[in-house]
């Protein structure tokens, strides 16, 4: 049986090695002179780090992973100078506590919609922050952000900043690839695949209508000739029967006898 007390000296000791870790991990990080440093951050919360993890925010902060999801933002197709969203409406009809709503945009004249939103809101206090939106988005037009800050001093409405608008849920196509540079590369890679495909059927039409074009050009006699029938060969080279007037004058003859 053990002496009492001696698992808190064992926590103690614990806390201990890694209080005077924390300093000897800083003394090395210091004295560093390989010419590369990571962002301290960066170093204390890999694998291979020792001592205390605390981090100095506001000062300090920690980097984000690529797929970190926070509040979902709008892409801005900055080639195209337009919204990449075309009002579908899937984002709304998939989010599970139903924090998207979406006004379509209407023609004045026809009264017909127009793929594109005239209004979009995301009440922040409701999103859960899954990505259903951005997974099943078949425009790319939707992705979760990493801006985790979204804090408001007092004199502000909570509700006009909690609940964004499109305004401010719009951001460059740019500002995706920096935050997500591997889905970036995949749209990319996507796209240029969809883009020779298209052009492959496009050469292949090109070549099916010249090659129905040629097969046109080289059928021979004219267009509105139709060769003739054996019955109508047959009609056309039996001899016409004899006249009156062209029969011999002998058998006028005979006749006139008689």
């Amino acid at each position: 049986m053990g002496l009492l007390g001696t698992g808190i000296l064992k926590g103690l000791g614990v806390t201990l090695r890694h209080f005077i870790d924390t300093y000897a991990e800083d003394l090395k990080y210091i004295l560093n002179k390989s010419g590369v440093q990571q962002p301290r951050p960066l170093r204390r919360q890999s694998p291979k780090a020792r001592g205390l993890v605390t981090v100095e925010y506001p000062r300090e902060r920690l980097p984000l992973p690529e797929n970190f999801r926070y509040v979902p933002f709008l892409v801005y197709d900055t080639e195209k100078q337009d919204d990449k969203c075309t009002s579908c409406g899937i984002c709304a009809k998939v989010c599970p506590p139903q924090c998207i709503w979406i006004v379509r945009t209407e023609d004045p004249v026809t009264k017909r919609p127009v793929p594109q939103p005239k209004e979009f809101y995301i009440d922040t206090t409701i999103c859960m922050n899954c990505g259903y939106c951005a997974e099943f988005c078949p425009f790319d037009a939707i992705k979760m952000d990493h801006d985790y800050e979204l804090s408001y001093y007092p004199h502000q409405e909570p509700h006009a900043r909690l609940v964004q608008d499109k305004a401010e849920l719009t951001k460059p196509d740019t500002y995706h690839a920096s935050i997500h540079p591997t889905d970036w590369h995949r749209e990319l890679e996507d796209r240029a695949a969809e883009e020779a495909k298209k052009k492959a059927a496009a050469e292949a039409k090109a070549k099916a209508d010249a090659a129905k074009a040629a097969g046109g050009s080289a059928a021979p006699g004219a267009a509105g000739a139709k060769p003739a029938t054996p019955a109508a060969a047959a009609t056309t080279s039996k001899p016409a029967p004899p006249k009156a007037e062209d029969k011999p004058a002998d058998a006028a003859g005979e006749a006139s006898d008689q």
